[in-house]
Parts: structure tokens; C-alpha cells; sequence
């Protein structure tokens, strides 16, 4: 298991795009996958792997300071089984497929609430299509 990325929530994007290209030298903004372009956001990349994204917020009550730590991802390897995992123990995802990266993850909330994402660098399998 590796620690994959951080994602940061934050009231203002341009800004925080900046500090990050900024003070991180090594990062590199680069097009996100089409499923998601619809949420405001930057991923910054060193090499090939995007490790920080950010997304906006509108600042809302629940997240006043503005700046919040979204979610954290780890690059895991076995998709099928770590799904079958989630499920024996009742732990309810959602899924997300990015063909253009050849990855798929899994979305889960750990008991207090935060989002962690499971990222598998593995293309869905023909057998996966019958899911549909």
C-alpha cells in the first residue's frame, strides 16, 4: 500500500493553484479525466502521477476555515478482490471508472466520516462489463 494523493477543498482555486506551482517546483498542472471536469478543480502532477488535487468550495458552514482536506487515496493492487472485501464487510462504496488513465476506484467513508479512495491501476476486465 502507498499513499496516492491529497485531495484539498478550497474557497478560492486560483490561489491555491498558485501556492502549490509555487512553493512545489517539482508539480506540473495537467488536464483532468472528462469524468470529473464537471467539479471545479486542478490536479498537479510530478512526473506521472497526480498527487495533489484540488477542488472548489463554495465555504459553507460545515467548512468555514475554507481549506479542508478532502479525501485520501491509496494505490492498491487486486480491484476485484478488495471490492469483494468492502462488501463481506458490509461497507457500502461507490465506484468510479477512468478509462483514459486505466485506473478504477472505490469511494468509501471510514466510521467518523472521512472519504477514503481506493485507486487500482488495473483497466476493467471484460467480465466487469456484465455489471452494467
Amino acid at each position: 500500500m502507498q499513499l496516492d494523493h491529497i485531495t484539498i477543498r478550497t474557497c478560492n482555486l486560483p490561489e491555491a493553484r498558485a501556492f502549490f506551482l509555487s512553493v512545489f517546483p517539482d508539480l506540473e498542472e495537467r488536464p483532468r479525466p472528462r469524468v470529473i471536469r464537471k467539479i471545479p478543480g486542478h490536479w498537479l502532477y510530478v512526473g506521472s502521477d497526480p498527487i495533489v488535487h484540488l477542488i472548489g468550495s463554495a465555504g459553507g458552514h460545515l467548512d468555514r476555515g475554507g481549506e479542508a482536506w478532502d479525501h485520501i487515496g491509496f494505490r492498491l493492487q487486486g480491484y476485484a478482490e478488495f471490492r469483494k472485501r468492502l462488501e463481506l464487510l458490509s461497507i457500502p462504496y461507490s465506484q468510479m471508472d477512468l478509462p483514459e488513465l486505466d485506473e478504477r476506484r472505490l469511494f468509501f467513508r471510514t466510521p467518523g466520516g472521512p472519504v477514503i479512495e481506493a485507486v487500482f491501476h488495473e483497466p476493467r476486465k471484460e467480465e466487469d462489463q456484465n455489471e452494467l
